[in-house]
């Protein structure tokens, strides 16, 4: 079960991913070390985890979304074998268990369609069917959260955990974080510090989507190297970061403060919905008139309900993702709330079962269940 400071802990890293547990502990009204504490055993019970994410827009990315239908004794391998790869993620399985759905990250400059699709899975055994939509907009997602995960700060405590938008200066003390995992937080005394430029800079809120206006600046070796690391912990220190890709801390601090500030990156926090009470989660798929795609996406965007509302090429052109309490709040929510809007023509109900990945990589602690 989760408490109030589980909660606030878990909004504050939707706020800024890297913010230290000392301003965390500040805005929560507790210490430093109740926050590594909880930090710590959410991060073995529940898997909570911090992820450092590309946004598409900004990083080159054209992301497909593939529905894979299978015959039972071949699904379970199938989704691991999908979960695995380095270009998926979000890879469910849904609708009683024979559907996997999942998203493939490809490189928008070569306008390819990912090998996955033209060379990978026409040679799997057990697969019946496959559709494949590419994402066109996101209108809830992404460097957006969830708004489960967003209500348990208040108005002026989400504003003391905003970082600083223009300054991208360094935090006035580092994460508590940055101390080893057997070490406790109270050993990190002042003296022992690292220095300023292992500090996490700010970035703009989780809630914020910087502009796509402005023209994108292609990405180094370093900056893929630097963004894989941050797929594995949003939270590494400048230190891991620098021995990862190969250059200085100062180097790292400096250019994850630039693409924080651009948008390139964003944080994501990873932890199961039904430890916020969401047990119920569905896919939809939904058909709406092209001229109210917009109106009407826009709108979805505001339901609590939704994680992820997105425009897509296929037959169904709009996507939801539902998290609710119940089967019967989600048939609440299907016959009122989206049965209200006369653009839709066509909706597809998928449930989800099992999350078998979520948006970071795969690793060991991830073989939880993901509940929903």
């Amino acid at each position: 079960m989760l408490d109030d400071v589980d909660r606030g802990l878990i909004h504050a890293l939707h706020i800024d991913g890297r913010a230290p547990f000392g301003r965390i502990a500040e805005v929560l009204g507790t210490s430093a070390q109740t926050v590594a504490r909880r930090y710590r055993r959410l991060r073995a019970e529940a898997a909570l985890r911090v992820v450092g994410l590309p946004n598409p827009d900004r990083a080159g990315q054209t992301q497909w979304m593939i529905r894979l239908t299978a015959t039972p004794s071949t699904v379970q391998d199938l989704a691991q074998s999908l979960a695995r790869r380095a270009d998926t993620s979000w890879v469910k399985l849904a609708s009683g268990g024979t559907e996997i759905f999942a998203v493939i990250h490809a490189s928008s400059d070569t306008q390819a369609v990912p090998t996955l699709l033209l060379h990978d899975i026409p040679r799997r055994a057990g697969i019946t069917a496959v559709s494949a939509h590419c994402l066109l907009h996101t209108y809830l997602g992404g460097p957006t959260a969830w708004r489960g995960h967003l209500e348990a700060l208040t108005d002026q405590q989400q504003q003391q955990l905003e970082p600083a938008r223009a300054t991208d200066a360094p935090a006035s003390h580092p994460p508590e974080a940055d101390a080893p995992a057997d070490r406790p937080p109270e050993a990190n005394a002042p003296a022992r510090r690292p220095p300023a430029t292992d500090e996490p800079p700010s970035r703009p809120p989780t809630t914020h989507t910087p502009s796509t206006s402005a023209p994108r600046q292609p990405l180094t070796r370093a900056d893929h190297d630097l963004i894989d690391a941050l797929r594995q912990d949003g939270r590494a220190t400048h230190a891991d970061l620098a021995a990862v890709t190969g250059v200085s801390q100062a180097t790292v601090a400096r250019r994850l403060a630039d693409l924080r500030a651009n948008g390139t990156i964003f944080f994501d926090v990873e932890i199961a919905p039904a430890l916020l009470g969401a047990t119920t989660q569905a896919l939809l798929w939904m058909t709406v008139q092209p001229g109210h795609l917009d109106r009407v996406a826009t709108a979805l965007a505001g339901h609590r309900e939704l994680a992820l509302v997105a425009a897509t090429t296929g037959r169904t052109n709009l996507l939801a993702n539902a998290l609710c309490r119940s089967p019967a709040d989600l048939h609440d929510y299907l016959t009122h709330r989206l049965g209200g809007l006369d653009a839709i023509h066509a909706l597809e109900t998928a449930p989800v079962l099992h999350t078998v990945k979520a948006a970071g990589p795969l690793t060991p602690a991830a073989s939880f269940t993901r509940g929903n």
